[in-house]
């Protein structure tokens, strides 16, 4: 076989074994890796784990405070929203 020949062949050859090779790891990685972007999501979410365990209460809002913007909320769902002007737009002096 001619040199010609050889070296197309041996661009095929590899470009077929770079191929098969990218397929076949991938799919240990991703089993070993599933589900940390979720626990990693979680983990950040957290502020405190030892948060259930402190038995003192949160200082900030009082009482009465905590009750004026708790009614409000509640008061604010009693009536229905309004719904906006309905917009009619014309094109041109057809009726």
């Amino acid at each position: 076989m001619s040199t010609i020949r050889k070296i197309p062949l041996a661009l095929v050859l590899a470009s077929f074994g770079a191929c098969l090779h990218g397929c076949a790891h991938t799919t240990p990685e991703w089993d070993r890796q599933f589900g940390a972007a979720t626990r990693a999501n979680l983990a950040a979410q957290v502020l405190d784990p030892g948060a259930a365990a402190n038995r003192q209460p949160a200082t900030g809002i009082d009482g009465r405070a905590a009750k004026g913007a708790h009614d409000r909320y509640q008061h604010s769902f009693a009536e229905p929203e309004r719904m906006p002007p309905a917009i009619f737009i014309s094109a041109g002096g057809a009726r």
